[in-house]
């Protein structure tokens, strides 16, 4: 008897964890303000950034550029239309870095690539493929500055 006690109370407890688990915690204000769909996801742009043909540009000329490209970046971040960027580390494809544009079409983020003076000046090279991921993403940089001591 006692092990039957036991055991009922064990999967009683196994229930209520469970059921806890599955909850939804639907937050209906918070998918409307970023624009997701039933599945919690939205449209973006991804941008992969690759080494562009100039090669010609003085050290001088491409440092001022690309002083251009991080101000640009934080302009578009600020303006809610960038939400993720950042550089691939050292490898061998020439692959430089990354956008995420919060724009949910091509024209739209070609637009904005091509507010980027290293872009534009062909130092950089922008592939744009449409992207379909968590419309949380877009509230990722409201989380960094609370965890960034120094700014780039």
């Amino acid at each position: 008897m006692k092990k039957a006690i036991v055991l009922l109370v064990f999967l009683f407890m196994n229930v209520i964890v469970f059921s806890q688990e599955t909850e939804v915690k639907f937050d209906e204000n918070l998918a409307k303000s970023l624009n997701a769909d039933d599945y919690g996801m939205k449209k973006y742009v991804f941008c992969l950034l690759k080494s562009g043909t100039n090669t010609t540009t003085s050290k001088e000329e491409t440092k001022k550029l690309f002083e251009g490209h991080m101000a640009n970046i934080g302009k578009l971040a600020k303006e809610g239309k960038l939400v993720v960027a950042g550089p691939f580390m050292k490898n061998d494809k020439n692959y430089r870095g990354i956008y995420i544009f919060n724009v949910a079409t091509i024209e739209e983020a070609k637009a904005l690539v091509a507010t980027d003076p290293a872009i534009n000046a062909n130092l950089l090279e922008a592939e744009l493929i449409p992207w379909y991921a968590t419309a949380a993403l877009q509230e990722t940089l409201k989380i960094h500055e609370k965890i960034a001591k120094k700014k780039m």
